[in-house]
């Protein structure tokens, strides 16, 4: 799998053979989130919108947004709520501004309550208002004020004015009293506009009187996160995390899928592959403790990363490779033919298959199953037999490991004379009611180990 690509197959495999873990984990996730749902408060938030008359620029709108945010404003809001270990430093992080269509200035507040929420959200709006009025000269510049209202005035007086200066005109149709009555209408006209575009351009008359528009709705619901959000999220996070280290761990393992990377770690040849038929969990070494059980119990005692067992042939199908396997030996080895059979320790399936082979070479070749540690392999010294042959399964073992396994046989003066690969195959639902004759053989076959008993 390290050089495949991930695909679903894949992720279905894990979530088949592991869904226990998963399960397990998902919940120690959500206890998690649980967990910083209690250590971090809930949080309200609402918001008070502030209406900005007029027209405003975009710029003008975003230097607004950062005025009503600014250390000034939310100090004055600070002061006017008089909370008792609250300063306008730990506010700042409370209140945030943005721009709404329609000229209007969102100020949210957020805080533990929702009647502090709504109180922070009222005063930051208010604050804002009474800062931006000085700023633009509402109250501060009231002398310009009144300079503009006594100019308005003027121009209202200089229309009186212009009123009765075409009043007192010739009525008659002359040139003259025409022509004198037009310059006063274009005058009056000049005048209006005139004071239309100072009106404009006054911010004190055209961009002061901010409203706010009502006080802030009191929260309903805590502000995001949540606590079920951060169960919901902390039970998601773990399950990803769980699959993602599968994959990793997939990707990253080194063990030896193919029977010619097998063959070529051991520096042999290959005999044949044979079929090992049985049920998913009446082969699992049965440990014992505790962990044994908690790995039992999660499914962490199966493998998940190698393909799902195909169905076997018929008995005679599958007993027909294990003579093969026997037949080729005859054929390679001189009589009297003695082998050493070397299992690694762990390696369920090839140990059923040792047995098998065993039982099939009815003594020729004579073969001693012995099994052998991978972590320190120790091989029985060389006596009668001609060599070793190592039985295994595939996708179990590292190079490594079968180095180290192969180093053991010639420490031992063995000649690793072959390679047998053992798969494991589903059983047919129907099967026959009369064993065959060799089942006790089997069984007896395999409790040798490394300690060099004869079996």
């Amino acid at each position: 799998m390290s050089d495949d690509t991930i695909r679903l197959v894949t992720i279905g495999r894990i979530l088949r053979r592991r869904w226990r873990l998963l399960a397990v984990l998902a919940v120690v996730g959500a206890m998690v989130g649980y967990g910083a749902s209690v250590v971090f408060p809930p949080r309200y938030t609402t918001s008070a919108s502030v209406l900005l008359p007029g027209q405003w620029e975009e710029r003008e709108l975003l230097t607004q947004v950062d005025i009503a945010t600014s250390s000034t404003v939310v100090d004055r809001a600070a002061a006017a709520l008089h909370w008792s270990g609250v300063s306008g430093t730990e506010l700042r992080d409370r209140v945030t501004a943005k721009a709404a269509d329609g000229n209007i200035i969102k100020i949210s507040g957020t805080a533990d309550t929702p009647e502090r929420a709504q109180q922070l959200s009222d005063r930051m709006a208010q604050q804002f208002v009474t800062f931006a009025e000085r700023i633009a000269g509402g109250s501060a510049d009231s002398d310009a004020a009144t300079g503009t209202e006594a100019l308005r005035q003027k121009v209202a007086e200089t229309n009186r004015r212009i009123t009765d200066l075409a009043n007192a005109a010739d009525p008659g149709q002359t040139v003259e009293s025409v022509q004198a009555r037009t310059d006063l209408e274009k005058l009056r006209t000049s005048l209006e506009e005139a004071m239309t575009k100072l009106d404009e351009a006054d911010p004190a008359t055209n961009k002061a009187g901010m409203v706010v528009m009502g006080p802030a709705a009191q929260p309903t619901g805590e502000a995001p996160p949540t606590r079920t959000q951060l169960i919901i999220a902390g039970a998601v996070l773990f399950f990803l995390l769980a699959v993602i280290g599968h994959l990793v761990a997939a990707r990253v393992n080194r063990r030896l899928r193919t029977e010619a990377e097998i063959a070529a770690a051991l520096g042999s040849s290959l005999l044949g592959t044979v079929d090992v038929p049985g049920e998913r969990r009446a082969h699992r070494p049965e440990g014992r403790g505790p962990r044994a059980r908690i790995r039992r119990l999660l499914g962490l005692d199966t493998r998940w990363d190698i393909p799902t067992p195909q169905t076997s042939g018929d008995e005679a199908g599958t007993r027909i490779r294990y003579r093969r396997v026997c037949a080729r030996l005859r054929d390679q080895l001189p009589a009297p033919r003695r082998l050493l059979v070397v299992v690694p320790d762990g390696d369920e399936t090839a140990r059923r298959a040792a047995g098998q082979l065993v039982a099939e070479a009815k003594s020729d070749p004579l073969l001693r199953v012995v099994e052998v540690s991978v972590d320190r392999p120790t091989v029985p010294d060389r006596d009668t037999e001609s060599g070793a042959l190592v039985v295994l399964s595939a996708g179990s073992w590292t190079a490594e490991e079968l180095s180290g396994i192969a180093e053991a046989c010639a420490d031992g003066r063995h000649e690793v004379v072959g390679i047998v690969v053992a798969g494991m195959v589903r059983a047919r639902p129907t099967r026959s009611a009369v064993h065959p004759p060799d089942d006790d053989t089997v069984a007896f076959a395999v409790r040798g180990h490394a300690t060099g008993g004869s079996v």
